[in-house]
């Protein structure tokens, strides 16, 4: 029995072996070409597409930024298992072990091919899976079947120990080749989004620089500028889109007086403009990391579409990304006067590729969902009941103002802090109206106000703290905020689906 079961969890092996190598040297020559053609990327995205709403909503709550690498190693490992059986059921059935290889290989290519903007080009990558997966295993399987063979057995000692060292010479190697495959894959892509001897277009009025923040002196608190580094991304991407500036280009189409095309230079040499803009994640739970502020560069949409001259009968603009992805945004809040942009900029510095390089929409008081399509290549003018886009076909909201809310950054949740003298500090944002007040609450008691810090207009949010003698004892704090026009915080608890959380944010700490 323990015979077989070397041998069983040998062939195991050469399976899991056979099918890591051909992903590995896939995802390498993928990042090469098109890095969301990869195989292992593309089921990955399969699966997002195919994963009902609720699940989606608790990978991002729970997992935030990490959602994309557990789901890309939770399909590595599902593809490894079936690789494990494969390489079983080949130690019988050799042909029968190898068509299930070629099989699963094909799956992959199957999601490849779904992709919107599918070309014939994206399939070599799964060509060279389907060459290499099956192809290895056959040679590991022959290698340990004649490993094992009478006539093996009938050899010296040295003959056969030879033998055994050259199986497992042979399967170390081909490990390391994944390993170097697979990581020389992932350094490729990281080289590719690097952006170099782009200069930031230039702003004919610049805002004044943003002030200092509370960051500076209440330690906790959020930074009043979220660096580029640290900016929530949300997106169904599993791999940055590399895109050429040289060669992309913005079109706004359909109910138009005509349809223009800019070039990434066209939209550089317009007058660029400064807008100091908070952007949030529909997924946000109330007290939740998903919102970041920045000060974007670019031109304005209005001027894009007004030139392009806006028809009669239009009320949304589709949005379509690189990779063919669609976002709906309601026409009005392009033109009711708020600073939505095409923005080629954030924080004084090129837009990053993980944020939409080269170019991207942010639409102030909009959740991310509806305003802030990265990677933009087309605007085309329609209206709701002609075209839907990927999360109005998912049932979330079509018009999503950003809601009132206000986050607790310290003392953190669930904390022990130390008596006497202290700060409860955090954030607030009222999107496009302005925050006005933000209170506090300690131990169901009365709202008192706390003290706001800088203000960068009614797009951004508002920096607070309110002074704590806190004393021995378990606490529960909260914190709610008013905007300019008096609307106070909800304190109905909401989930994000389908138009954002509500609710107010109260956490219990520990003084000792």
């Amino acid at each position: 029995m323990r015979h077989l079961d070397r041998h069983t969890l040998a062939h195991a092996a050469a399976g899991v072996l056979a099918g890591a190598v051909g992903m590995s040297v896939a995802h390498l020559t993928a990042a090469l070409l098109t890095p969301a053609s990869s195989p292992a990327l593309a089921v990955s995205t399969a699966v997002i597409d195919a994963t009902p709403t609720p699940v989606k909503e608790w990978a991002v709550r729970e997992l935030g930024s990490a959602d994309k690498p557990i789901l890309i190693g939770s399909v590595l490992l599902v593809t490894i298992a079936f690789a494990a059986v494969i390489g079983v059921i080949a130690r019988r059935r050799l042909w029968l072990g190898v068509g299930l290889m070629a099989g699963l290989v094909l799956l992959a290519g199957a999601a490849v091919v779904r992709q919107p903007l599918f070309e014939i080009a994206n399939l070599v990558p799964t060509l060279v899976a389907l060459v290499l997966g099956p192809g290895l295993l056959v040679l590991l399987t022959r290698a340990l079947t004649a490993e094992r063979t009478p006539s093996h057995r009938q050899d010296t000692p040295d003959e056969g120990a030879a033998t055994r060292r050259s199986v497992l010479i042979g399967f170390g190697a081909l490990a390391l080749l994944s390993a170097a495959a697979a990581t020389g894959g992932q350094m490729i892509v990281r080289g590719r989004t690097a952006l170099a001897d782009i200069m930031l277009p230039r702003v004919r009025k610049p805002l004044p620089a943003l002030p200092a923040g509370l960051e500076e002196t209440h330690q906790g608190i959020s930074r009043f500028i979220t660096r580029n580094r640290d900016f929530y991304r949300v997106d169904t991407k599993l791999a940055v889109p590399i895109v050429d500036q040289n060669s992309w280009s913005l079109t706004i189409d359909g109910d138009v007086d005509r349809e223009l095309t800019f070039s990434y230079d066209d939209l550089r040499a317009r007058e660029n403009v400064e807008y100091d803009i908070t952007l949030t994640c529909v997924s946000n739970e109330v007290g939740g990391k998903l919102v970041g502020a920045a000060r974007w560069t670019g031109v304005p949409l209005k001027e894009l579409l007004e030139e392009a001259g806006v028809g009669k009968n239009a009320d949304q603009i589709l949005s379509t990304d690189v990779e063919g992805f669609t976002i709906s945004t309601p026409l009005e809040a392009a033109m009711d006067g708020r600073n939505a942009m095409v923005a080629l900029g954030m924080n004084g510095e090129v837009l990053p590729r993980t944020h939409g390089f080269p170019a991207r929409l942010v639409v102030p008081g909009l959740y991310g969902y509806v305003g802030a399509t990265k990677w933009v290549t087309k605007l085309t003018l329609t209206r709701y009941d002609e075209a839907t886009a990927y999360w109005t076909d998912r049932d979330w909201a079509i018009d999503a103002p950003i809601k009132l809310s206000s986050r607790i950054d310290t003392p953190r949740p669930l904390s022990n802090i130390e008596g006497g003298r202290t700060v409860i500090g955090g954030v607030a944002w009222a999107q496009h109206s302005g925050v006005d007040t933000v209170d506090v609450r300690i131990d169901g008691g009365r709202w008192q106000p706390a003290e706001l810090g800088p203000d960068a207009g009614i797009d951004y949010w508002r920096q607070w703290f309110m002074p704590w003698d806190a004393e021995p004892g378990s606490h529960q704090l909260a914190v709610r905020v008013t905007d300019r026009d008096g609307n106070v915080q909800s304190s109905e608890r909401a989930t994000p689906f389908p138009d954002g959380s509500s609710g107010i944010q109260e956490i219990v700490v520990t003084v000792t």
